[in-house]
């Protein structure tokens, strides 16, 4: 049992393709920052090399804009570091033009899509009340 959490909360709405594209960016952003839970390489009977990945279960989870808002804040109000992914980058087309986007937002007024964070169990859960497993 591992001490910690590593969430992915998307909003529910989104097309199939937006939740797994902002789930893999959010991903990147906590694995970046959280060097400490990234493993080691991997070795398949051949002895071919691929990439570390994290060393612990990534819970994908899911709620609606507004839940999503709550726990966008709560994670502020816990000085939890998180990655966060607004509706508008889906129109951008690459990581400059990601970040002019973003920063046009504040907490209260993100579309918010996605938010990812890598705390405490315990912490974790009150982060993310509202949101369910995703299907």
């Amino acid at each position: 049992m591992f001490e910690t959490k590593f969430v992915v909360v998307v909003r529910d709405d989104l097309a199939v393709w937006q939740k797994l594209n902002v789930t893999a960016f959010l991903a990147t952003g906590i694995a970046s920052a959280k060097v400490e839970i990234i493993g080691e390489n991997y070795r398949d009977a051949a002895n071919n090399v691929y990439y570390p990945m994290s060393v612990q279960p990534i819970i994908v989870l899911c709620a609606d804009a507004e839940t999503l808002a709550k726990i966008q804040q709560r994670a502020l109000n816990r000085d939890v570091s998180s990655s966060l992914y607004v509706e508008e980058m889906f129109a951008t087309g690459h990581d400059t033009a990601n970040r002019e986007v973003f920063s046009k937002f504040s907490p209260d007024n993100a579309n918010v899509v996605g938010i990812a964070f890598h705390t405490d169990r315990k912490t974790a859960d009150k982060i993310s009340k509202g949101a369910r497993m995703h299907p």
